[in-house]
């Protein structure tokens, strides 16, 4: 049914996509498919030291001097599943699925960031009654856990100087500017001592938030299960003497947890004060999270549980630190209306071996407030007795209102859809701003048809979009 849909053979090649796993750091197979499509048709193709994959396809008659254009999309997925879905991203195709308008897979991420930007360029490559210049097909990997693919690419790997990145995910809107940002890991070996007048040990989880990409959805006020769980923690601390096994939380430096949990001990006497707690605190967070998280959950689950728990100490530091961690919009812009200017998110907390490791992300359209964000994280953590690790931040894509192309989309969507087209710049990081500091003459807009819910199971792709999305691709390559 996928494949029946219009344009057919931009589904196809979605569908195809999807067959393939192809999780980030793991894209072997589907850039042996790239190679094999291009051998297969005769294509020019290279690919460099990173695994970028880049397939050139000569211009149609009459456009021989056009410029040549750089179609550009990212190859790898975020793997998230619904924890009773059984699914293994290494191995398993997604299982695709149409609900009314949508198309979504069945308990797990899409792949549609950016599985349809991919498919798109593949179309085009294929597909002969289209005309265009030049065309140089990008297909970069590693996106999703740090703009790696991109970071990799040499200043000699693309001739284009015209680029469009097929990478946003909303209908109607071209983008001309992004976030830069970094991450910022906090870190602390932490005292174990064994348990003590410890009787019941339940796993405690929070769950039941919708998650999403920590940059498009940071504006929602969404729930973040790690901070979320450690404020439940926190107060009940106050009331019952429990013992803290472990704590994790989240699992992608570019998500906003969804889950968490945390394995606790208890004296069997307080059992009815914890059952109590957990009722109560699920009333709060449903009502503090109404119209946008309101089936949060607080679920406790009797196990075994063996070893060492954590210091009062450093359970007490650890709680107190999570609580307090700024988290979610720090700042407006101040140039484009209802745009994120500043912002960090909590992305994850793992405990193993004996170490604590809190990850955390920051994002700004301003280089100096990545810095200033990253460093109010750091003295949190040099308060809490952490150390911490940072790297150099990818840089922003700066807008230019007057670009040749941005002028060129405008008069496209126009002609096709009798309407403008709205011009945006996103509070994420899109592989623009790391070409565009490789190649300072690039021109650049960003589009793409509408995905909601990317990094959660609650992706989906709209089909009508789709559509639209090739009608103005087709269009611009032709008015280039």
């Amino acid at each position: 049914m996928i494949k029946d849909l219009n344009p057919k053979l931009l589904w196809k090649h979605f569908y195809d996509l999807c067959q393939i796993p192809h999780p980030s750091k793991k894209e072997e197979k589907l850039i042996k498919y790239l190679v094999d499509f291009a051998i297969e048709r005769k294509l020019e193709y290279k690919v460099d030291e990173v695994g970028n994959v880049l397939i050139k396809k000569p211009a149609t008659n009459g456009k021989e001097n056009s410029p040549t254009t750089v179609l550009q999309s990212h190859i790898d997925m975020v793997c998230e599943k619904n924890e009773d879905v059984e699914h293994d991203f290494d191995n398993d195709p997604l299982k695709l699925i149409i609900e009314d308008e949508w198309v979504t897979a069945d308990g797990t991420t899409l792949g549609a960031d950016d599985g349809i930007g991919v498919a798109a360029s593949l179309a085009v490559l294929e597909e002969n009654s289209i005309e265009h210049g030049n065309i140089e097909c990008l297909f970069t990997v590693d996106e999703e856990t740090g703009l790696n693919g991109a970071n990799g690419l040499k200043k000699d790997f693309l001739a284009g100087k015209v680029l469009l990145n097929l990478d946003s995910e909303e209908e109607g809107a071209v983008y001309i500017g992004c976030a830069g940002g970094k991450s910022t890991l906090l870190q602390k070996q932490i005292t174990t001592i064994p348990p003590t007048d410890v009787e019941v040990i339940y796993n405690i989880k929070l769950s039941g938030l919708q998650g999403g990409h920590s940059g498009l959805v940071i504006n929602k006020g969404l729930g973040n299960a790690v901070i979320l769980l450690a404020r439940f923690l926190w107060n009940i601390n106050a009331k019952i003497n429990f013992s803290l096994f472990s704590f994790n939380g989240g699992d992608k430096h570019n998500a906003i947890p969804r889950e968490a949990n945390a394995i606790i001990g208890v004296k069997q006497q307080d059992e009815p004060l914890l059952d109590a707690e957990i009722k109560r605190y699920i009333k709060i967070y449903r009502a503090e999270f109404r119209k946008v998280d309101d089936k949060v959950a607080i679920l406790k689950k009797k196990v075994k549980q063996e070893g060492n728990v954590f210091s009062e100490s450093d359970k007490g530091v650890l709680l107190n630190l999570l609580y307090s961690f700024p988290a979610g919009v720090f700042s407006m812009s101040k140039d484009i209306h209802g745009l994120v200017e500043t912002s960090t998110n909590l992305a994850s907390v793992t405990f193993a071996e004996e170490t604590i490791r809190i990850l955390t992300s920051q994002r700004s359209s301003v280089a100096s407030s990545i810095k200033d964000i990253s460093d109010r994280i750091i003295s949190f953590g040099i308060l809490a007795g952490y150390d911490y690790e940072t790297e150099d931040p990818y840089p922003s894509w700066t807008p230019n209102q007057d670009s040749k192309l941005l002028k060129t989309v405008k008069n496209v969507y126009k002609d096709i859809f009798t309407d403008d087209i709205e011009v945006k710049a996103v509070h994420a990081g899109l592989e623009c701003g790391i070409i565009g500091d490789k190649y300072p003459d690039m021109d650049m807009v960003s589009f793409g048809p509408t995905v909601e819910g990317a990094h959660s199971p609650d992706e989906r792709l709209k089909i009508s979009s789709v559509e639209s999305f090739w009608l103005l691709l087709k269009g611009i390559l032709k008015k280039i």
